[in-house]
């Protein structure tokens, strides 16, 4: 049972009533050709406005709803209260490019056709091109990182950017979001130490979660008097959670004066995992300051919906990008972010703590308030679900590898599941974690090593924090998923493990023996800086 949170200092939430869309349009047959753009906007501004929240890192017990006593989250709570809430919500991938890769396109990241020199190929239909089609005003703030320019947002759908470039993560989220003392650095694929796109202009001490959410703000102002009649689509992709450790002067004293009233928790700080050690408090008071930060963004937004009315039309959509920062390598000493406990690990990982994150739904008129759901869903689902939630038609050439969750928002419980699968082989000295795969069918969840060809079996429904390992007593099981994984893997071109992937696997195995790896040089250094940020 989820204990109710302990808060000290709640900003001003609300709940919207439910409210009839203007429009509910049965979405075309996916075999049917897709109508062309004059077509589609004929209907345009009949069809549902989506703000669709992408937090960096939230872990799946970082919200009050989810039941974190530490954190504070009442505007967040306040949606899921009037919404629909997943509890098995999922990701496509551990981390953040390949899963944002997922959730653009709705493919699986490991397909060849994502994978461009510079960036996501500009032959890869990203959703919002969808949109933009149909004749929604489309918008994107905050951190997109999947490539360098000429691969951004405005190049993929997006007509309007603030933020959205090679940046993984930034310098500091104070204004101007990076140290002019120091160089750049630029990488394959990203860069360090640069002004994000399109918020090069600021002031002292602006906070980028505050900057991001004014730029959103003044987007919906501004559409409701040049466009009054087109519906929108709205990315807002926060750079929050993601390192640094940075908050708000004031938020971060607060919770280090409420961590002082904390029950005292003597049980260990942090615990081995297989080659990663991994954090088991939540008690950061700096990290629960920028949680407060994302939630202030969509109360702020929520009531700017109110007071442009937009509220009774407008689908809001939530959700984390992979798993909560809470591992690193059994004999480092790298900080960490939070703990996902009772999950198991965390970011870059294939058990739960790496994949699953918070999940949700406000549908005004058709999602039930309060209702709780344990069917799963992942980042592939997001692109046919948001045509299917605006009335457009489905694209399954397009959004090969994802499936609609519309049905289940309407209230069909019993909407099949396919099973869920998982390919990562990126292997991090960072995290802990060596190259894993998995498969999800129902409950039973097959946990692949790939450099060591060894195999776990749990029970999630049963044993949520994957400790009982059925492998030994049903080998037929493990044989039947794991023939399925493999065809899965042959299916979307899962391509061999590279040699520096090998080379860190063997790394965290010789820490299982003792062994404190070699110190880096420069030019490995690099390497690991170019990956560093996702």
């Amino acid at each position: 049972m989820i204990k109710k949170p302990l808060l000290t200092l709640a900003i001003a939430t609300f709940s919207l009533p439910s409210m009839i869309l203007a429009e509910n349009a049965t979405p075309t047959a996916s075999s049917s050709p897709a109508p062309s753009p004059t077509q589609t906007q004929t209907n345009a501004a009949k069809r549902p406005n989506i703000i669709f929240f992408l937090m960096d890192d939230l872990g799946w017990k970082d919200l009050s709803c989810m039941g974190s006593t530490f954190y504070e989250s009442p505007a967040i709570d306040q949606l899921a209260a009037d919404g629909f809430k997943f509890t098995r919500g999922y990701e496509a991938a551990p981390r953040c490019v390949p899963s944002r890769l997922s959730i653009l396109t709705g493919k699986d990241h490991n397909r060849p056709e994502l994978r461009g020199d510079t960036g996501l190929p500009l032959d890869q239909v990203v959703y919002a091109s969808l949109f933009k089609d149909a004749g929604y005003s489309t918008f994107f703030a905050g951190k997109w990182h999947e490539g360098q320019k000429g691969f951004w947002p405005q190049d993929h759908g997006f007509e309007i950017n603030k933020g959205g470039c090679s940046l993984g993560a930034l310098t500091t989220h104070f204004w101007p979001y990076y140290n002019p003392d120091k160089p750049a650095k630029h990488a394959t694929r990203e860069d360090h130490n640069v002004a994000p796109y399109g918020l090069e202009q600021g002031k002292p001490g602006e906070y980028i979660a505050d900057r991001l959410t004014d730029e959103t703000i003044q987007f919906l102002k501004d559409h409701k008097k040049d466009h009054p009649d087109k519906p929108f689509l709205i990315e807002l992709s926060h750079y929050l959670v993601h390192e640094p450790l940075e908050g708000k002067p004031e938020l971060v004293k607060h919770f280090e004066e409420k961590l002082k009233t904390m029950p005292k928790d003597d049980g260990p700080e942090y615990e081995a995992d297989y080659t990663g050690k991994v954090k088991m408090k939540q008690n950061l008071p700096v990290y629960a300051a920028m949680v407060k930060s994302i939630d202030e963004s969509v109360d702020r937004i929520r009531k700017t919906l109110v007071e442009l009315g937009y509220d009774k039309d407008t689908i809001i959509v939530l959700a984390g990008d992979n798993g909560g920062l809470s591992t690193t390598d059994l004999l480092g000493n790298r900080g960490m972010a939070t703990s996902n406990k009772p999950l198991r690990t965390g970011k870059g990982w294939l058990y739960e703590g790496g994949m699953r994150v918070p999940m949700m739904v406000y549908w005004p008129g058709v999602t039930k308030p309060g209702t709780v759901s344990d069917r799963a869903v992942t980042g592939t689902d997001f692109f046919p679900t948001f045509l299917d939630m605006a009335g457009l038609p489905l694209r399954p050439d397009i959004h090969l590898d994802g499936e609609s969750f519309a049905p289940v928002l309407k209230g069909d419980m019993s909407h099949p599941r396919k099973p869920i699968f998982w390919y990562y082989d990126g292997a991090r000295v960072a995290t802990g974690n060596p190259a894993m795969a998995a498969m999800l069918d129902g409950d039973m969840k097959l946990v692949h090593f790939v450099y060591e060809d060894r195999d776990e079996l749990y029970n999630i429904h049963d044993d949520l924090g994957e400790h009982h390992d059925l492998a030994p007593t049903h080998p037929e099981k493990v044989k039947e998923m794991k023939a399925a994984l493999a065809d899965f893997e042959n299916r979307v071109g899962v391509k061999p493990l590279k040699g520096h992937v090998i080379e860190e696997i063997k790394t965290l195995l010789d820490e299982l023996k003792g062994i404190k790896p070699e110190k880096k040089s420069k030019k490995g250094k690099a390497i690991e800086d170019e990956g560093s940020s996702d």
